[in-house]
């Protein structure tokens, strides 16, 4: 398997246990970057109005997070159809999860891209976002 997608897996894995411990049901997508229908990493919920998320998980050890512009769209929509909230979940090396809605990527093209600094503007700590 490819290090950038054991480094994936082993982020998503350490998220989903994330979403357990603070009591929410959370599941693993099967194929998730793999192949067409797969549009999230994780879907998480927990009892109560509007707690439930399709979650697209990113992480870099660069301060810049590039994603194109089709994945992100095909998250938006495969969101919409399931009536979840669309959420990424960025982790930059040593920094922790920072949490956005992708509508507040910045848009450069054929790709959208969010810095560092950004995230650590417009994001949230999990206990913010999830609350």
């Amino acid at each position: 398997m490819p290090k950038n997608k054991v480094k994936g897996n082993k982020t998503e894995r350490e998220l989903f246990q994330k979403f357990i411990e603070n009591n929410y049901r959370a599941v693993r997508v099967a194929g998730s970057g793999m192949m067409d229908g797969a549009e999230c990493d994780l879907i998480a919920g927990k009892a109560g109005k509007g707690r439930k998320y399709a979650i697209e998980v990113k992480s870099s050890k660069k301060p810049v997070k590039y994603m194109s512009k089709k994945q992100i769209e095909d998250f938006i929509i495969f969101s919409e159809i399931f009536g979840l909230k669309p959420v990424l979940a960025l982790r930059f090396n040593r920094e922790g999860w920072l949490f956005i809605n992708p509508k507040q990527l910045k848009d450069v093209g054929q790709n959208f891209v969010i810095t560092l600094e950004q995230a650590r503007k417009k994001g949230k700590k999990f206990a913010q976002f999830f609350r």
